[in-house]
């Protein structure tokens, strides 16, 4: 063999060798990486995910090392932006557990194929309802009369005050259409519609005649922080909705049954562990999980109706 031939297969070699050992490192997983099906992954939509993630993680890290018996041995916290991210997330796999009110819940379940685990009670109240209420001096008492009027919702995800009430609405043959502003005109066959951003806002805006109907849940309707004392001999409810769930529980479609029978199991039995009353405390002040009663289930098939409602016809 030639020398120019022992130096060129020499070459060869070398170049084989140190392209091999990256593509052979590569090849090996991550020794510190866990297998994914023993991570449970809580999930939030949040404009806000600091604030979220330090009241979420406390119950992740109680939950955790109770489902140890069905391998899960890490959890992580997810956030999304909004709705459609996170059933992306619920349809790929990424999110296994979400807490949401009602309405976003069948959003996602409509979306992404989300389920029901289980009734979340907050502050000692596992169902609300949705009040309609005017200043006295407008003489609207009823959701017949709202025709030419404006309402005012707090925000596009919110089940007691856009979801619930748009679709009590549509229910009663209105049609509705954003407004620019509180001073934009208004149709005398259409209701005009505004989000204020908060119960407040809404009160306010109300009491100063900026619109003329506000919607709330009962239970801001009766915090003074939401609505001033100063404001209510001036204000009159017209209007209720029926009572439904606060806050739903929710798994991915695909979540491993006994993961899931697990995960259910934790939260149901939470109440009485006193372990846990930290970690409820901070998961926006739940104070125990619920099983999904025959009622509640129907009150979800009615909101999710609304929803698919509001979304084609509203939004």
């Amino acid at each position: 063999m030639n020398k120019r031939l022992r130096q060129t297969l020499a070459l060869l070699l070398a170049m084989a060798c140190s392209a091999g050992a990256p593509l052979a490192a590569a090849a090996q997983p991550a020794a510190t990486a866990p297998p994914a099906d023993s991570v449970l992954v809580l999930g939030r939509i949040s404009d806000d995910p600091k604030a979220h993630y330090d009241q979420l993680r406390p119950l992740l890290d109680y939950v955790v090392p109770r489902m140890a018996d069905v391998g899960i041995r890490e959890g992580r916290v997810l956030m999304a932006r909004d709705p459609q991210q996170m059933a992306s997330y619920l349809r790929r796999g990424r999110v296994d557990w979400v807490t949401e009110t009602a309405g976003t819940a069948m959003l996602l379940r409509q979306r992404a194929g989300a389920e029901p685990l289980l009734l979340t009670e907050r502050g000692g109240h596992s169902h609300y309802r949705s009040l309609f209420f005017v200043r006295r001096d407008t003489g609207i008492r009823a959701l017949s009369q709202m025709r030419g009027h404006s309402i005012a919702f707090q925000r596009p995800s919110s089940t007691s005050a856009y979801f619930v009430p748009a679709a009590a609405l549509l229910a009663n043959d209105m049609r509705l259409e954003i407004l620019l502003s509180p001073r934009d005109r208004i149709d005398a066959a259409e209701v005009g519609y505004l989000f204020a951003r908060s119960e407040l806002n809404i009160a306010t805006w109300v009491h100063k005649g900026l619109v003329d109907v506000g919607v709330m849940s009962d239970l801001d309707w009766n915090n003074p922080a939401r609505v001033p004392p100063a404001f209510r001999d001036d204000l009159v409810v017209f209007e209720r909705s029926e009572a439904f769930p606060r806050a739903v529980e929710m798994v991915r479609g695909g979540l491993e049954p006994r993961v899931r029978a697990r995960l259910y199991q934790v939260l149901a039995e939470a109440a009485g562990d006193p372990a846990a009353a930290g970690a409820l405390r901070q998961f926006f002040g739940t104070t125990r999980f619920l099983p999904v009663d025959g009622a509640s289930a129907q009150s979800l098939e009615r909101i999710a109706a609304g929803v698919a409602r509001v979304r084609g016809e509203v939004e």
